[in-house]
């Protein structure tokens, strides 16, 4: 056999693999563990989702979901880790939806533009917050705590987990539309403020539900839910659109994000597994418990949410000139 021959035929055992798509050499992902950045401390909502659905994600995606908190700036520190990391797949983000729709309304400037440099990846529930007292507060009804708050301007307080958030619009929505003074008292997560709130240092919260555990305890009295439904979880307790508060909505989304330019496939597989754990009825029923729904849908509809609740949220933040901290 001539070299000729043996050159023309090793070129033709190469071609195959010439003419295959570019990406053939790529290994196929995920190819090593993915992490979850949580821009809020640990014990919150967004914590608990992470955390929740991370487990079952791992065992869909056949490598280890690690979740890593990086909590600040309402979000927006968590969300500068995410949105300049590589966009592999690898690096995801779990936040509430106020670091997209709020954040930018309330920061002057920002290190990154969450509209430009993140890409919605799947919503993994909408949180209510529900409107709790201490004890001790001489009202059982939305009526009888209104009165007792006017009858006391500027003495009671409420906390949040940070000018901005969720909990923080609900309680500038609530003053407007009540026509109330308290003091805003904002905290480093929802955690720390529900742990003031039950040590009787602040009056009122607006809580996305991992106070509900409390109430049902009768550590905390529950007066309404801050949604424009019902929760299930207490289909007696009115919303403060039934109470007399028409069209009172703080609903918050929460979800995962991934750096701009992460591959559309790439997006498209985690939104397909996320929504398989967020079908299924272990995952449905924490959640539920959390005091929100799940909520899967798709990257395309998750953002359309984002920008509706940009505009929303960003009427009350114009209205009662909210700046961040």
């Amino acid at each position: 056999m001539t070299t000729n021959t043996i050159l023309r035929r090793a070129l033709l055992a190469l071609l195959p693999l010439a003419l295959a798509a570019p990406g053939a050499f790529a290994q196929a992902w995920p190819s090593k563990p993915v992490k979850i950045v949580v821009n809020f401390p640990p014990g919150g909502a967004a914590d608990q989702l992470a955390r929740l659905i991370g487990l079952p994600l791992q065992d869909a995606l056949g490598q280890p979901v690690v979740v890593e908190n990086r909590a600040g700036a309402n979000g927006n520190i968590g969300g500068e880790v995410v949105a300049k990391s590589a966009a592999d797949g690898y690096t995801l983000l779990m936040s509430s939806g106020g670091m997209v729709s709020v954040n930018p309304h309330i920061y002057p400037r920002m290190a990154f533009d969450p509209a430009k440099d993140l890409v919605p990846v799947a919503a993994a529930a909408r949180i209510a917050v529900y409107l709790v007292t201490k004890p001790s507060i001489p009202a059982n009804s939305v009526k009888e705590f209104i009165g007792y708050v006017k009858a006391n301007p500027g003495r009671l307080s409420y906390g949040s987990p940070g000018s901005g958030s969720s909990p923080h619009l609900a309680g500038e929505m609530f003053k407007s539309q009540a026509g109330l003074f308290a003091v805003h008292v904002p905290y480093r997560g929802a955690a720390p403020a529900l742990q003031d709130l039950l040590a009787g240092q602040l009056d009122y919260y607006f809580d996305p539900g991992i106070g509900l555990q409390q109430v049902r305890a009768g550590k905390l009295k529950l007066l309404a839910v801050g949604s424009l439904k019902r929760s299930p979880l207490f289909p007696d307790v009115p919303t403060l659109d039934e109470a007399g508060l028409k069209g009172f909505d703080a609903d918050t989304v929460f979800g995962f994000y991934a750096p701009a330019g992460t591959p559309p496939d790439v997006v498209a597989r985690l939104n397909r597994e996320i929504n398989k754990v967020l079908g299924t009825q272990a995952v449905k029923d924490r959640i539920v418990g959390l005091g929100g729904e799940a909520l899967p849908i798709s990257p395309a509809e998750f953002a359309a949410k984002a920008t509706e609740d940009s505009r929303r949220f960003g009427a009350i933040i114009k209205e009662r000139k909210i700046l961040a901290d």
